[in-house]
């Protein structure tokens, strides 16, 4: 299976500068996995674009495919082909490009050997579960030329840019510190014991990666995030789209010091990440000093400046302190406040198309034109994954971005990967 999805990427990467697809009328063909809540938002996204088609739809829980097979019908649209083993996917070759929606421990491997058939991805946020798929999800995207785009969608705003562009510029002067905020309502997940695999769920293709354990439902449909085997919690969730605009904004790639503290509080669930974190990093890129500070809660919270999500209790945003003012901002615009008096300064709230962007970026070949290219993406991926380690080991991390290691810290170090279950191995070499 290896060396033929190796030969299918050899080829893909020979004829990489071509401007052609699958299809002989330059449509692009996307098979799109893991069809639950945003997984079935990217078929939606995709079927809308002009010269797309959605032309699988994968999934390892049967029901959950039956089901989006019949909604899809019923917007009148061709069937797509369905499957249940992403591997077989990648071995249709009238598919031009991947879109992937699974649990975080899949995103990496499901990526990488998709990148080895000479498919393009699209891959939700975080794209890595640790510190290690972040480097080799890369490395795969170069070592077979594809367009790897991560699901951060904020990057596509025209207003956020246009944000970004303005800060850069200076218009709140020296930018010192950033804070990205993740206050989501979020209700106990209570206690549920293992029991049997349900009806038409490919269990083993589910754990993949990850150890073989009993099925309990706590840590299946959406669950899973709040289990350290599957998922990052909810700064690996909603955060990473915070933290990756926090990052983007300061101009930095990765910190020198992290600190996280917080705590599993209320509840007495099944819940093992933390609802409550507060995680600091501290920059010090050529040197000067920047600071980071991202916080979750899951409960009751205040908004903060304007920021407050329409019709929910949830403020889910960043916001940017400088010398001359500062800068608000949710995942579709910002506003500013200058001077000593806060003065409403430029302000401007448009959403992007990320899914059009993707697109865009496979027909020119042109890495550049992506939004969240994936290197970007990893990058801010691995400030999660460091905010979780020290969180779970209770200290304080020193990079080293040289080595990309913890300095000292041997135990830390042993979290940056993990043990891959066989067959489901992301490799050292891609």
């Amino acid at each position: 299976m290896n060396r033929r999805h190796f030969l299918a990427g050899a080829a893909a990467l020979a004829a990489g500068s071509k401007n052609t697809f699958a299809s002989p009328n330059d449509t692009i063909r996307v098979a799109v996995a893991g069809l639950r809540g945003r997984g079935w938002a990217h078929v939606r996204a995709f079927a809308d674009l002009p010269g797309v088609e959605v032309a699988a739809l994968c999934d390892v829980d049967e029901s959950v495919l039956n089901q989006r097979l019949k909604q899809f019908e019923e917007t009148g649209r061709k069937r797509p082909a369905a499957f249940v083993e992403f591997r077989k996917v990648l071995d249709d070759k009238s598919i031009d490009a991947v879109a992937i929606a699974t649990p975080n421990h899949w995103h990496t491997l499901q990526t990488v050997w998709a990148c080895q058939a000479g498919k393009d991805v699209y891959v939700e946020k975080p794209c890595s579960h640790n510190v290690f798929e972040a480097r080799q999800i890369v490395a795969a995207a170069r070592k077979y030329d594809r367009i790897v785009q991560q699901g951060t969608q904020s990057r596509s705003s025209p207003a956020l840019r246009e944000a970004h562009e303005k800060l850069r510029a200076g218009l709140i002067g020296d930018v010192y510190m950033t804070r990205g905020l993740c206050f989501k309502w979020r209700d106990t997940i209570g206690r549920q014991p293992d029991g049997p695999v349900p009806p038409g769920v490919n269990y083993d293709l589910w754990l993949g990666p990850a150890p073989e354990r009993s099925f309990n439902p706590n840590r299946f449909h959406y669950n899973w995030h709040w289990n350290w085997e599957y998922g990052n919690g909810d700064i690996g969730n909603q955060g990473i789209h915070e933290v990756d605009v926090c990052r983007w904004f300061l101009g930095v790639k990765y910190p020198a010091r992290v600190s996280a503290l917080g705590g599993h509080f209320m509840f007495d669930d099944d819940q093992e990440t933390p609802n409550t974190l507060t995680a600091s990093f501290e920059f010090d890129e050529g040197g000067k000093k920047k600071m980071m500070v991202f916080e979750v809660r899951h409960w009751i919270s205040n908004g903060e400046s304007w920021i407050r999500a329409k019709n929910t209790d949830n403020t889910v945003g960043t916001l940017f302190y400088g010398s001359g003012g500062y800068v608000a901002c949710d995942a579709e615009g910002y506003k500013t406040y200058l001077g000593r008096e806060q003065e409403p300064g430029p302000a401007r709230h448009e959403a992007g198309n990320h899914f059009a962007n993707f697109i865009e970026a496979l027909r020119t070949r042109e890495r550049s034109r992506q939004t969240a290219e994936i290197e970007e993406g990893a990058i801010s991926t691995v400030l999660v994954h460091l905010a979780n380690i020290s969180y779970r080991l209770g200290r304080t991390l020193e990079f080293d971005a040289a080595t990309m290691t913890c300095r000292g810290d041997d135990e830390a170090n042993r979290m940056l990967t993990r043990e891959y279950r066989r067959p489901f191995v992301v490799p050292e070499k891609v």
